[in-house]
């Protein structure tokens, strides 16, 4: 290799030769370490590396000693693994239990680097290095990152990624609204978008955040980056929840908007023409963009021609925050009711729905909650309530079993309370944990909250849609979260995961020049109430680099269905806060036993590669 790229032939290679060389190699690493390294393995201060020191750094850079000793446990001469070496490291260790010889043979021809050794059915201590690096070799069930559960339930029956505001890439009041928070969104496999109308000039509708200083964008536009970009990542459907409030005009041409723009793709009657028993699945509706809003009388009376009916006064989910914002609009508060231009919003605007939008919405229509009583009364399963945050607190630990079945059978959104005007995000999992479906968050912002939601729907194929638990789906179930033994199935799981190491980690953010973090892991459990936890190892100074850690931490998981597990590398600060470096969640269902790396994110949920940890589960 050395030889390759020795292009002059000199037999020297300076740091930026050597950074090609690495990429040709297939060695990801990060800049910081490997000028580091670089000028250790620089033993003549020349400022390039001849081929013996090339040697010296390309091992630093590389080795591992934790896995070295792993592949030596197993190696009889400890220079390679036989075929059934690595079965037996597979089975050992892996717990891989079917196939095993098949997956060994499979590993050593697509990660042995060696022509010789993959012919003799043998892997290197750099072959098993490169697989335990791969996507095989990491926490995530390389199973479940494809589409791998049951798409034919009801709707109802799934968790789906929900967004709020989608238009604000910013905050509630003065943010800046735009296609992209919708593109953004889509590409991230959010299938529940949100849409706030307002009259605007020249006869178009346009959106933004109503009685604040955020910018405009008409609607016409939002419509076709949806009818763009809708199925470029998830063929399931996608539920566009209507906040409408326009005057009866501005209301038709939203319905032909949407109408000739979307095309085949909006959903404009029942899938079979009767009215449905329960909700249709994602299988049934792929490629279909389902409204959310308003409706004027049932769905039975539209399948038998129109109805003169007016829409109930109360069937208003833009009611339910509208009516947040004029309380705070009166008064004055979080800051913008006191600015004295602004007027609260018009309440007659609920009276008047226009019949041509009303029409589109087929199995999401709005109605307020009254109750799981009244609602198990009309057994609507195509209505829909909407919650705010503190509202679902309350059902939660009120009446948190009967949530939980009325979720069975009917779609519940939840959406931020109206205080979060910077865009701040609540917990989705407590949410979660009663079934409900459309947990809408603020995609814009980065944190916990979207980890947590990031790491729910990193699996079945990113598809928007993830399965709930059966005693979630079953109408007559006893769960409640805060009962963990209400859940019937086996007693808690014991999580034991072991913090060996961590590679390459980045410096952070707007540290001082030539500063070194002390990383320390942290382990949180999000879940049941019983199930929520977290446990921390020490820090290491001054190593980002390769980090030993070598702690067991161990969790008690009562309800494993509805947990997700969250590592979190932190630089130690004994002064201040300690910085966030990198993070990955999961759901518990999806990780995968054995040795495996876990390839860390960034804030925003990007890849940090070459940045990993390596822990045993």
């Amino acid at each position: 290799w050395f030889q390759k790229a020795d292009k002059n032939k000199d037999g020297r290679m300076n740091f930026k030769e050597v950074q090609r060389l690495l990429k040709m190699m297939n060695v990801d690493m990060n800049e910081d370490h490997a000028l580091r390294l670089f000028q250790d393995a620089d033993k003549s201060e020349s400022g390039t590396l001849e081929g013996e020191e090339f040697v010296l750094f390309y091992k630093a850079l590389t080795q591992r000693d934790e896995v070295l000793s792993l592949f030596q446990d197993f190696s009889e001469d400890g220079k390679k693994l036989t075929l059934l070496e690595l079965v037996d490291f597979l089975r050992q260790e892996q717990l891989e239990d079917e196939g095993t010889e098949e997956l060994a043979m499979e590993l050593i021809d697509k990660y042995e680097p060696s022509e010789t050794a993959r012919a003799r059915h043998v892997l290197s201590a750099d072959g098993f290095l490169m697989y335990l690096c791969s996507p095989e070799g990491s926490i995530f069930n390389p199973r479940h990152r494809a589409l791998w559960q049951d798409m034919s339930q009801p709707l109802c029956h799934y968790f789906i990624s929900s967004s709020h505001n989608t238009y604000l890439i910013e905050d509630q009041i003065r943010g800046h609204s735009s296609i992209e928070g919708y593109i953004r969104a889509l590409k991230r496999g959010c299938r529940c978008l949100e849409v706030d109308c307002w009259d605007g000039p020249n006869g178009e509708p346009v959106v933004y955040h109503g009685h604040t200083f955020t910018s405009k964008i008409p609607f016409r536009e939002v419509v076709s980056t949806l009818g763009k970009y809708a199925f470029k990542t998830s063929d399931y459907p996608v539920i566009l929840s209507l906040e409408n409030h326009c005057s009866m005009e501005q209301q038709e041409v939203l319905a032909q908007q949407l109408k000739t723009i979307l095309g085949e793709q909006l959903l404009t009657t029942t899938i079979d023409g009767r009215v449905p028993a329960q909700l249709p699945s994602p299988e049934e509706l792929k490629h279909k963009i389902l409204l959310k809003g308003k409706k004027i009388g049932r769905l039975e009376d539209t399948l038998d021609g129109p109805e003169d009916e007016a829409p109930d006064a109360s069937d208003d989910d833009n009611g339910a925050e509208a009516e947040e914002e004029r309380r705070r609009v009166k008064v004055g508060g979080s800051g913008w009711g006191a600015a004295g231009s602004i007027k609260p919003p018009n309440t007659k605007d609920k009276e008047t729905l226009a019949q041509v939008l009303s029409d589109c919405v087929v199995y999401c229509k709005n109605v307020s909650f009254r109750g799981f009583q009244e609602a198990r009364s009309h057994s609507r399963p195509s209505e829909i309530s909407s919650l705010s945050e503190a509202k679902a607190r309350k059902l939660i630990r009120d009446a948190g079993n009967e949530f939980v079945r009325h979720n069975t059978w009917q779609l519940t959104r939840i959406y931020p309370s109206g205080m979060r005007t910077d865009s701040s995000n609540y917990s989705p999992q407590e949410m979660w944990n009663v079934g409900c479906q459309i947990v809408a968050l603020n995609f814009q912002t980065a944190g916990m909250e979207m980890d947590l939601c990031d790491g729910l729907f990193s699996q079945n194929g990113c598809c928007g849609y993830v399965l709930k638990p059966p005693f979630m789906r079953d109408e007559e179930t006893l769960f409640n979260p805060s009962d963990p033994g209400s859940r019937e199935g086996p007693g808690p799981v014991t999580l034991t995961i072991q913090v060996i190491s961590g590679q390459q980690l980045p410096k952070v953010s707007n540290s001082k020049e030539g500063a070194i973090i002390d990383p320390l892991v942290r382990v949180e459990i999000h879940g049941v109430p019983a199930d929520q936890a977290h446990q921390e190892t020490k820090y290491i100074e001054n190593n980002g680099f390769n980090p030993r850690w070598d702690e067991t931490l161990q969790f008690q998981v009562h309800v494993p269905e509805l947990a997700l597990v969250r590592f979190v590398v932190e630089d130690y600060d004994k002064t201040s806060r300690n910085d966030f470096v990198g993070q990955f969640t999961l759901a518990f269902a999806n990780i995968k036993p054995g040795c495996c790396h876990i390839h860390l994110l960034s804030k925003d949920g990007t890849n940090i590669s070459p940045s990993s940890l390596f822990v045993h589960i």
